[in-house]
């Protein structure tokens, strides 16, 4: 479970649900040959953490971005994962961000938007949903939108660091009230006493028993096995190679002329591909051969 899990739980006799997210090799791999500032990974982190509790609740095949646009010192964070917990991710931001104030730090007062995004291979177009950056943090971004999306009372707590991501999720379910008219407000508060070095810790039973210690023994905790997350970016020259011939011959060639070698980078991995005009030579010879 080294590269990452998310832990659900659930609160039975007070109808909450949560789960705890940490990132551990998963985390690391993603920032791997980038030089990310401080600042900027941190908050990458943090919405990597987010994306994986989120797409964790996927019920079929499908892919989920997440994307925080604004016009600060960091551009763009961008995320995605799969149903089966497959995260990659990247950011984008001047080359020096000195420590301040997230929504500065994302511009979130200057048109700044959160934008998710979910594939579903049965669907003929991507679902996706804007939502303004409101909130001085990550979790409280997210928390907001998905107070909105759920349209249930949620906590959500982040923290990141060079090493690890993770995330604490709370979320009252309607019979709640019922059970318990202080349940979620009592859950809540204990929750609010999180430490960060608490959420980076791996062990998600000791984490839950620090804080509601009580309620699990009152009030039972059904603790979930934990699901695996893993970095996923794997090499795809055949999907390149598709992109150069849907350009075409004469395009291919033209650029071999301008710049003696056809590059095209891949952001979200870091990687980038290189053609040389053997190469372009070589990939169309072999689709002519095949018509």
């Amino acid at each position: 479970m080294s590269e990452g899990f998310v832990r659900r739980f659930f609160f039975e006799g007070l109808d909450i649900r949560g789960a705890v997210v940490h990132l551990g090799a998963a985390w690391r791999q993603m920032q791997e040959g980038r030089g990310y500032p401080l600042a900027v990974a941190q908050l990458l982190g943090e919405t990597a953490a987010v994306t994986a509790l989120i797409a964790g609740q996927l019920k079929q095949p499908g892919r989920l971005t997440l994307q925080l646009r604004g016009n600060g010192p960091i551009q763009l964070l961008v995320l995605d994962c799969d149903e089966a917990l497959r995260l990659r991710g990247m950011a984008r931001s001047d080359a020096a961000v000195p420590p301040a104030p997230v929504p500065e730090l994302l511009g979130a007062g200057q048109g700044g938007q959160l934008l998710m995004s979910l594939d579903l291979p049965s669907a003929r177009q991507p679902y996706q949903s804007f939502v303004p950056l409101a909130g001085d943090s990550i979790a409280a971004i997210f928390e907001h939108y998905l107070e909105q999306s759920e349209q249930q009372p949620s906590r959500l707590f982040a923290a990141a660091s060079p090493e690890v991501a993770a995330c604490l999720f709370l979320q009252k379910m309607p019979g709640a009230d019922a059970r318990d008219p202080d349940g979620w407000n009592r859950i809540s508060q204990l929750a609010a006493t999180v430490k960060p070095g608490e959420l980076l810790a791996a062990n998600a039973e000791s984490l839950l028993t620090r804080l509601f210690h009580e309620d699990m023994a009152a009030r039972g905790l059904r603790l979930y096995d934990a699901r695996p997350v893993q970095y996923h970016c794997p090499e795809d020259w055949d999907k390149i190679r598709d992109m150069i011939r849907a350009l075409g011959r004469p395009e291919a060639e033209s650029l071999l002329a301008e710049h003696g070698e056809i590059v095209i980078r891949d952001d979200i991995c870091n990687r980038e591909y290189r053609f040389s005009p053997t190469d372009i030579a070589a990939l169309f010879a072999a689709r002519d051969a095949l018509h």
